[in-house]
This record gives structure tokens, C-alpha cells and sequence, in this order.
């Protein structure tokens, strides 16, 4: 088992982690380094889940309605629709040189085929504001949310889904596409497949079926569907919104670096027997690493956890183990054991779009971030490519239907003023990132 560190030389290093920091610990490198001069070091955001208000979404009506599976509503979020440049001020500020943010699409086509040219120069502004300040902008173009009359008439399961997405990508890439760095068609399309096989009590469907079914009342049609919330296994849906979206992207801009950010999980065996994990792994990731060999330029990784399974199904976490609030285990060995699995899958570069923990202790964060690295740092090693490393998440946000109780941000939110103040754990990877070396607490 591998234990939170919180020893003498992590915490030194927590405790020399100040606004200095990052400078600081360039300065003593002298040339060594541990990560590449060209690593991408940054920290992610979905729209949705920042910026607030986003009304013609699907997420905001299941929000409203009546059941809902969700603990509050996302209401002004953490106001980042008016203040992004705050965000990308504290990106620079923290020594990172990167930011993954999403397009919302229910903003820029809030009504199908309107779109929203005012909306368009607003991601533009966010993504010129991200070269002004020397980050690279990693964009998705979906993360989750969509339009509420896209989710009404069928989501990605629609005939035309995936041409509607793909629709929507040409135009978005036509007012946007020549100053983007990378773009990441979906975020965890993966993600429904991946729940059924989490043990997800009975009750959660039942209440997945009863919200849509509000959702569906409350918006006048027939159906109202979802990739997050199915019953159905939506995995062919999404690939093909994924195929159609990469060929969108790649007609009008070929050099650009297009791929998937997939939900991976360390699935680890207790016993010889594989046939539960072999199962998972069938289900929820060939479909990806199939479609990603031939439609993908890196493939995103987004680990937060390690998963347990026998030949039943999962088995807890181990007596004792550190747990995240979100009541995933804090194992931080599981980021590079998932990199090295993704690669191997794919052979595709590695981009990590999302890794963190849910707590509101940020000690347990500043130990992560390191013990992370480090597991990261023996694949690279191994010769896995490994393009960069985007934290989830810049601020603490709403996450999705636990609303505001998780606390993943770099940067804390004061939810009446949206005052942002970096935490301790901020200063960790911003050092890190400005020195290249996992070690730069020892040089302070």
C-alpha cells in the first residue's frame, strides 16, 4: 500500500512553498532537471463547472428539476464567465505554462444551428489571454454539458449526433482553431461505461431514470437524454462523435494535436483470477484505445484513483487507506500506473488532462502532487512519452451533482465574493513546474 507521504522532507517542503517559491526553486536547479524543458505543466477547468449561469445547458435543467439527482445547483459557480483573466493570472503567477478550460457549446449554439458570434469572440479573448501570458491553451470542446435542445432530441445517441457535434466543432475551429494548442474532443466519454463497474447502488439508476425523465416534462419532449446519466451503453455513440469531431478539427488546421480525454483507472488484481478486470478493461477502455490508434494525435489520461477487483467484481480499499473526501483512495502510484497502461494500449503520446484529489485538508494535496509525480517520472523513464500535466482543478468548483462539497482546486473560492486564494498545494506544483525537479525542496 502506498501511504500519503507526510514526512519531515514533505513537509519541509510544504512549509517553503510561498509566493517566492516557484523562482526560487528554478534558481537552484542549475540546469538539472527531472521533466523536459518542453513539459506542458498546467491546471484544468470544465466551463460548466466555472463559469456559471449557463442556462441553455442540459446540466442546468437537471439541476432545476424535480427529481434530481444533483445536491444544489451550479448558480454563479465561480464566476469565471466574467473572470477568467483572474484565472490565468494565477496560472501564470503559480509558474505554470498551461490551461486546459473548455468551450461551452450550449453558450456559442444555444439553439440548433444559432451560434453565438459574441460567445465565440469571448473564448477567443480567454484563448489570446493564454498566449499573452505564455500559457499553452489545451481546449475541449465538449466537458459533459451540452445544449439543452441537443440533450432533447436524442444527445450523441441521436442519428445525428455525432454531425451536430461535428458541426459544431468546424465552427468553433474557424473563429478559434489558428491559436489553439491542443484540443480534446470529449471529456471521459468513457465515463458511463466506467460507472458499472463501481458498484453504484440500485437506488442511482433509479434516480438517473426519474431525472431524465423531469428533465424530459420540464423541456416538452418525448425523451431527454444524456452520456453522463444513461442507462444505455452509449460507447459507439461517442466514438463515432469522436471520429467526426477529430475529422472536423484536422480539415481545417491538419498540424493540430486533436485526442480524447479518457477516464482511466489503475486496475489492479487481488488473486489470479482476471476475468472481472478483463471484463472492465474490455468495456471501457478497448473501444477508445481502438478508435484513438487511427483518430488521435496523444490520448488524455484522467486518473484519480486505483480500483481493487477479484473474480466477484471490486473489493474495498485496504484497511487504513488514506481516502479522499469524494471517498475514492488517495494512492498516488495509480497516475503512472495508468499512463503506462494507456501508452501501451495506444501507443499514442500520453497527455494527463486531469489528476487530483477531493479534499479539503490541502496537506494531503501537497504530498499527492509530489508522490504523483514521482510514479510519473519511472514511466517516462521506461521510455513512455508523456507530453504534460494538467491538475484538476485550478479552483474549487461544482462538481456535478455532489455540487460544491468537493474541494479538488489548487485555489480556493469564497462562494459570496469569489475571492480566489491559492493554497499551499498552488505553490507545490508551480515550484516543481519552474525547476524541473521533483527534488527542489531539498535545495531551499
Amino acid at each position: 500500500m502506498t501511504k500519503v507521504d507526510l514526512s519531515r522532507r514533505a513537509l519541509l517542503g510544504i512549509c517553503a512553498a510561498g509566493v517566492a517559491a516557484p523562482a526560487l526553486a528554478a534558481s537552484k536547479t542549475k540546469g538539472r532537471r527531472d521533466f523536459p524543458g518542453a513539459f506542458l505543466w498546467g491546471s484544468a477547468t470544465a466551463a460548466h463547472q466555472v463559469e456559471g449561469n449557463n442556462v441553455a445547458s442540459d446540466m442546468w435543467l437537471l439541476e432545476h428539476v424535480k427529481p434530481t439527482l444533483f445536491a444544489e445547483p451550479s448558480g454563479d459557480a465561480c464566476d469565471s464567465l466574467h473572470r477568467w483573466a483572474q484565472d490565468l493570472d494565477l496560472v501564470k503567477a503559480l509558474g505554470l505554462n498551461a490551461y486546459r478550460f473548455g468551450i461551452e457549446w450550449a453558450r456559442i449554439e444555444p439553439e440548433p444551428g444559432q451560434f453565438s458570434t459574441a460567445m465565440l469572440d469571448h473564448y477567443g479573448r480567454m484563448i489570446d489571454g493564454c498566449l499573452q501570458r505564455g500559457l499553452a491553451p489545451i481546449v475541449t470542446f465538449s466537458h459533459f454539458s451540452v445544449p439543452r435542445w441537443f440533450a432533447g432530441q436524442g444527445h450523441f445517441q441521436s442519428p445525428d449526433g455525432a454531425d451536430l457535434f461535428a458541426r459544431f466543432c468546424d465552427r468553433a475551429m474557424r473563429h478559434l482553431g489558428d491559436r489553439i494548442a491542443y484540443a480534446v474532443t470529449l471529456n471521459e466519454p468513457n465515463v458511463s461505461a466506467l460507472l458499472r463497474f463501481v458498484a453504484l447502488p440500485p437506488a442511482f439508476m433509479g434516480g438517473v431514470k426519474a431525472m431524465l425523465a423531469a428533465a424530459a416534462k420540464a423541456s416538452g419532449r418525448p425523451a431527454f437524454a444524456s452520456a453522463l446519466f444513461s442507462e444505455q451503453d452509449v460507447t459507439s455513440a461517442m466514438v463515432a462523435a469522436h471520429i467526426k469531431a477529430y475529422q472536423a478539427i484536422k480539415a481545417l488546421r491538419p498540424a493540430l494535436p486533436v485526442g480524447v480525454g479518457l477516464a482511466v483507472e489503475d486496475d489492479q488484481l487481488v488473486g489470479e483470477d482476471n476475468s472481472y478486470r478483463a471484463a472492465k478493461r474490455r468495456a471501457v477502455y478497448e473501444p477508445w484505445f481502438d478508435v484513438t490508434r487511427t483518430h488521435a494525435d496523444f490520448i488524455g489520461v484522467q486518473n484519480y484513483t486505483r480500483r481493487r477487483y477479484d473474480t466477484r467484481g471490486l473489493v474495498p480499499p485496504p484497511a487504513g487507506a488514506p481516502m479522499a473526501s469524494d471517498g475514492r483512495e488517495i494512492y498516488p502510484a495509480s497516475l503512472g500506473n495508468s499512463v503506462r497502461y494507456a501508452h501501451q494500449g495506444t501507443g499514442k503520446p500520453v497527455l494527463i488532462t486531469e489528476s487530483g484529489i477531493a479534499a479539503s485538508d490541502d496537506a494531503l494535496r501537497q504530498a499527492y502532487i509530489p508522490q504523483s509525480l514521482r510514479g510519473l517520472k519511472v514511466v517516462m523513464d521506461e521510455g513512455v512519452p508523456v507530453l504534460g500535466y494538467t491538475h484538476w482543478s485550478l479552483l474549487d468548483n461544482f462538481e456535478w451533482i455532489s455540487g460544491y462539497g468537493p474541494q479538488f482546486g489548487l485555489v480556493s473560492v469564497d462562494r459570496k465574493s469569489f475571492v480566489r486564494q491559492a493554497k499551499p498545494s498552488a505553490r507545490i506544483l508551480g515550484a516543481i513546474a519552474q525547476s524541473g525537479m521533483l527534488s527542489w525542496d531539498n535545495d531551499l
